[in-house]
């Protein structure tokens, strides 16, 4: 089964991730997950002003800083896993992912790094939730 793992580092990402790695029947060995960080798209006019290759070594920089210390983690788990970053619309790149990997799962946090989103199930697990075609596990 392939298993996309929407992380951008927050408490519920690591929350996730650890209900993961305690639970072998939602991804065991033979199982692929798929961990994907989406970097906030920088406005067009910042990107001219700053340079496209500043922009990209900004958006590598950050998603580093995210995807390192959970590919460490799953390493340690012996997972089979893959990581990559996207920059763009958090709910938007996460529904493409899931389409381009032929994904049967997506397991993620319920809530995000933004303020709001702390105070109900975050924007992003909301519109996910809503349009996803496959199931999906919420962790909170």
């Amino acid at each position: 089964m392939k298993i996309l793992f929407p992380a951008d580092g927050s408490v519920f990402t690591k929350k996730a991730l650890a209900f993961i790695v305690t639970h072998e029947n939602i991804c065991g060995p033979e199982d692929e997950l798929i961990v994907l960080n989406v970097q906030v798209a920088i406005p067009h006019r910042v990107q001219r002003m700053v340079g496209a290759t500043t922009v990209r070594e900004y958006h590598e920089d950050e998603a580093t800083k995210v995807l390192k210390s959970i590919d460490r983690f799953l390493t340690k788990h012996k997972l089979n896993f893959r990581s990559s970053w996207v920059a763009g619309s958090a709910a938007t790149e996460i529904l493409k992912a899931a389409d381009k990997e032929k994904a049967h799962m997506i397991v993620m946090g319920t809530h995000g790094h933004g303020l709001i989103g702390r105070a109900v199930m975050g924007s992003v697990a909301q519109r996910v939730l809503a349009e996803a075609n496959i199931p999906i596990l919420l962790v909170k």
